[in-house]
């Protein structure tokens, strides 16, 4: 064997162990399980003529080969998945998969019911929904359209904004009665571990503000206030939807990030793109005023 008896598969997986490091990871990747990368790396270096990889106790360290191969195939990888971003644009029928991703408590207190009526509306459509707040990657096709909340969604990248929205303070009933008999009294903040102080904008009829509380994840952040622990900023359609909370007066409403549909620019003119785009954005604008205060 020699180097022209490489098979695509074996030069992915090549570029995929130099990527991770293990052979775990590049399974992920591809996959497969961790024994079927081991023997196409097996395969690859009896094709190559050489090791392409040392084998330490911590994971796969790549030789200069290895990571030449890589280097191609990162950029067949692009040309890949160019050429399949192309594709998916041009489709024009309305079954098969799509792909979409969008924050887990958008999905869960806003998106469920326009998720349910689009499968009604177009049940060939056979809908994967990847509820995160990673950005993932539309480029390297992890998604077909994703719902981003952001000032800057990616300049790759094209889209509609869907709304507006703000944040403000939201408490247990037990506080909220607590703040209108004694604004003196100390107030604890529950805040995101990214923003360790008190809000910025918190009213100074509050004189005594502490942070009692870091977390960082706003599900958590939401279920301490339930319990009473204190007051917690977040985006005005969360605390409005999340049962045993209350809108309170420490921190005034004030903007908060954009939400916006986007896809890359070879997918957009899908036809299931555009099917799900136009009721995400009808949907969206008939709900606009549980992202913003009453003005």
């Amino acid at each position: 064997m020699h180097a022209m008896d490489m098979r695509w598969d074996d030069l992915q997986t090549v570029t995929l162990l130099v990527r991770h490091g293990t052979l775990a990871g590049a399974a992920e990747a591809l996959g497969v399980n961790y024994t079927t990368v081991a023997r196409r790396i097996r395969r690859a270096e009896a094709a190559f003529g050489e090791a392409l990889f040392e084998r330490l106790a911590d994971g796969y360290q790549p030789t200069d080969a290895s990571r030449l191969i890589a280097q191609h195939g990162d950029a067949m990888e692009d040309t890949e998945h160019a050429l399949m971003r192309r594709l998916k644009g041009r489709e024009a029928q309305l079954s098969g998969p799509l792909t979409i991703t969008a924050p887990q408590l958008l999905i869960a207190y806003v998106l469920s019911p326009l998720l349910d009526q689009f499968t009604r509306t177009h049940p060939q459509i056979d809908l994967r929904i990847l509820a995160t707040n990673e950005l993932v990657d539309l480029a390297r096709r992890e998604a077909d359209v994703a719902i981003r909340i952001s000032q800057n969604p990616g300049d790759a990248l094209k889209g509609l904004r869907l709304l507006e929205q703000e944040s403000a303070s939201f408490a247990s009933p037990k506080w909220s009665a607590l703040l209108q008999e004694a604004p003196e009294a100390m107030v604890d903040w529950i805040v995101y571990d990214v923003f360790p102080g008190v809000p910025k904008g918190a009213s100074a009829d509050y004189p005594n503000q502490r942070v009692r509380f870091r977390f960082d994840d706003m599900v958590a952040m939401a279920g301490a206030a339930v319990a009473g622990l204190g007051v917690v900023r977040m985006p005005m359609f969360l605390g409005r939807a999340m049962p045993g909370l209350v809108q309170v007066p420490v921190l005034p409403p004030v903007p908060y990030l954009d939400i916006w549909v986007v896809a890359h620019a070879d997918v957009w003119p899908s036809a299931k793109v555009r099917a799900f785009v136009k009721p995400l954005t009808d949907f969206c604008r008939a709900e606009r005023k549980r992202f913003v205060s009453d003005k």
